[in-house]
């Protein structure tokens, strides 16, 4: 009887210890959602512009020379925003109109208010933006799940598609070498809710890491700016929604039925989607180009912006020259 009582104040001990550690731990790194007001300032410099857009308030930025009758729409990833295109866009709008947009559910547009986010809605919200910018073809460059939205569209929208540029797109079903810690814990229901009005900086630099082939290159404004927008109001909830209604693999029978000019580009240490998927695309696409970038990530584009832009200037230069 004594030894039962003994292993139950231990037992009780231990889960007092417990609750006590996850209440420090989430007063430690408590942050509730912020409103977009609170945010603009540092992120929504010009250029950037604010339009209802598909229900929204689309935040996109326009720049290069409006006389590009092949202007290029910037599509970022999952849980990212237009700013991982600065580079490229700060060195392509010297010649060409380069339009970016925060997705919905993510950057500074936040969720649409029906909480929509299928691939129809995506490709919805694109085409109300062309629309808007008054833009009839694009060429779409795609990285990650904006990869997915852009050859999709080629495939549902083929009127308004010039041409693709697919940066270790998502598309076909792959087995992740790694997974960016925030996606992992966004799929388990108890940790998920915890993660609503918590986030450990931490965290946001392992997830950042992890799709870099050199995490040293991840700069603190990158955490910075990971950090703060995924605090954006309703984009931790829009996280765990876009994984539920844009499953992967849709679509993927119709991939050759590609007509658009299309350049493949991948860094080949990317470890959540493996370059097997580029030569999958390559040979998908009829006379797709493939480029294999040595010792890049999954997202080549800022890593190392000076080996990623060159074989899509060339590209460009052929398919679309000014």
């Amino acid at each position: 009887m004594r030894l039962i009582r003994t292993l139950f104040r231990l037992l009780c001990a231990l889960v007092a210890l417990t609750l006590t550690a996850a209440m420090i731990f989430i007063a430690w790194h408590w942050a509730p959602d912020r409103p977009l007001s609170e945010l603009t300032d540092r992120w929504a410099q010009p250029p950037s512009q604010f339009a209802d857009i598909a229900g929204m308030p689309l935040h996109f930025r326009d720049e290069g020379p409006r006389d590009d009758p092949a202007p290029l729409v910037l599509l970022h990833g999952t849980s990212d925003s237009l700013h991982v295109w600065d580079p490229w866009a700060e060195a392509l709008s010297q010649t060409r109109r380069v339009v970016r947009f925060d997705l919905p559910g993510f950057g500074l547009t936040g969720p649409p208010p029906d909480g929509d986010l299928t691939m129809d809605r995506y490709r919805e919200a694109l085409t109300a933006l062309m629309d808007r910018l008054r833009i009839e073809r694009a060429v779409l460059v795609g990285n990650s799940f904006g990869g997915r939205i852009a050859w999709t569209s080629a495939i549902h929208l083929p009127d308004r598609v010039a041409g693709l540029i697919l940066v270790n797109s998502s598309g076909f079903v792959t087995e992740p070498v790694e997974v960016p810690a925030g996606f992992a814990l966004a799929g388990l229901p108890g940790v998920r809710e915890a993660l609503r009005n918590t986030l450990p900086r931490f965290l946001v630099r392992m997830s950042l890491e992890s799709v870099y082939a050199d995490p040293a290159r991840v700069t603190d404004e990158e955490v910075d700016r990971f950090y703060d927008i995924t605090l954006r109001e309703g984009n931790r909830d829009a996280l765990i929604g876009r994984f539920r209604m844009s499953p992967a693999g849709a679509d993927v029978p119709r991939i050759p039925d590609i007509a658009a000019p299309t350049l493949v580009l991948w860094g080949a240490e990317d470890r959540l989607i493996p370059p097997a998927a580029a030569r999958s695309f390559a040979e998908a696409i009829p006379g797709a180009q493939l480029a294999i970038l040595p010792d890049l990530g999954h997202v080549p584009q800022i890593e190392d912006p000076a080996r990623s832009l060159p074989p899509v200037a060339a590209f460009l230069d052929a398919a679309f020259p000014r």
